[in-house]
């Protein structure tokens, strides 16, 4: 089960500049700014869970439940939104591999806090000097994407 979890993982990440690459078409088609495209992007992206969620038979009884969530549980839909309109806004700006580089150097950053410290009530997993040694080669390698082409002497 584990194997096809990371391979569910590293999908996602090959499909994360398609999505931005197309939000960004999207963009141009409906000569509009990255926020309506990222609103259109999300209502299409809504209205695919709805339907996917009756085709697997969600129990939409639970949603009786949303009254007593805690405020911050509601973040995530602003802060999906949020990657969805910086990605449409920076992918034209600074290129896929710019930015990708940059939000997977932000993620594992942030993610070894969150492991570190089980916060939001994950399970704390430990930061080894491997795991700090990945995140570090990591925002190495984030630096040459943006940054390498600048320190190269050309003769």
């Amino acid at each position: 089960m584990v194997p096809l979890l990371l391979l569910m993982a590293f999908g996602i990440g090959l499909v994360i500049p398609l999505q931005s690459a197309v939000n960004s078409a999207l963009r141009d088609a409906l000569g509009s700014g990255s926020l309506l495209a990222a609103l259109i992007s999300f209502a299409v992206g809504t209205v695919f869970l709805a339907g996917f969620s009756l085709a697997t038979g969600q129990p939409f009884a639970s949603l009786t439940g949303l009254p007593r969530i805690a405020w911050w549980q509601w973040l995530g839909g602003v802060m999906g939104a949020f990657f969805v309109f910086g990605s449409t806004l920076l992918a034209p700006r600074i290129g896929l591999a710019a930015m990708i580089s940059l939000i997977i150097a932000g993620q594992v950053v942030s993610s070894l806090a969150f492991d570190r410290f089980g916060l939001l009530g994950l399970p704390v997993r430990e930061i080894s000097w491997v795991r700090l040694l990945g995140a570090i080669l990591l925002l190495v390698g984030a630096s040459l994407v943006n940054f390498g082409d600048r320190w190269i002497v050309k003769g």
